[in-house]
Parts: structure tokens; sequence; C-alpha cells
């Protein structure tokens, strides 16, 4: 069964993020946007940018892991690779998301490092 297909977006916190993304945006050229982060390599109404965004130290985003980053990985079935995990015995969150960006799940990973499945929006 297919499963990963390539990597959909980077998070990370900050204990200043607003400070942390201006070092970003003047000394790397980040074009951040209001919402915190910026898309790399193309459209990303199309589904096919890497999405990179700083969250702040004290957000929940990441929970039920105390790492301070998340990497989020694209695949093309959401359901079928979260049934898929939970027969292999993982941890995987009973919740997942749907909006107009796609569909989202997570896994925790042995490390104890939450893991987002973003399955994008049919084009």
């Amino acid at each position: 069964m297919e499963r990963v297909i390539g990597v959909g977006g980077i998070f990370f916190k900050s204990a200043n993020p607003d400070a942390l993304r201006a070092w970003y945006r003047q000394h790397l050229g980040l074009d951040i946007q209001d919402w915190g982060g910026t898309h790399f390599g193309g459209d990303p109404n199309a589904g096919a940018p890497l999405a990179w965004s700083i969250f702040d130290a004290a957000s929940n985003s990441f929970a039920p892991s105390s790492a301070s980053f998340m990497i989020n990985y694209r695949v093309r079935d959401l359901h079928a690779v979260l049934a898929a995990l939970r027969a292999e015995g993982c941890e995987v969150d009973e919740r997942t998301d749907s909006s107009d960006f796609g569909k989202f799940g997570w896994v925790m990973d042995p490390d104890g490092n939450r893991v987002e499945l973003w399955e994008p929006p049919a084009a």
C-alpha cells in the first residue's frame, strides 16, 4: 500500500515567534504571510507546495508530543494509511480534521514526536 508521497510542511515552536519570523524575513528573505509562515514550491491551493510555519512555544498544536517541531507528510488516502497504522499497533490519534485545505490525521512516532498526515483536497 502506498503511504507517504512527500513532505507537506515543517512546523516549529518559538518562545518569541514574531521576532523569529522577522529574523527569517530579514536574513533569509522568507516571505512570511499573516498566518505565520510561507509556502515553497508552487501554488498553495494546488496542494503541491511545502508549508513552513513558526508556532508560539505555548501552542498545544503538537500535543501530546512535547517536541518543539512537527513534520507534515503528504498522503493520497489518509483513512487507509491511518487504518494500516492502527492495525500495526501505532499510536494513532482518534481525531481527524477536514477543511478546504484537505484531510488531516496524526500518529506518534516511537520517540514521542507527533507526525501529521495530510491528504490534499482533490484538484
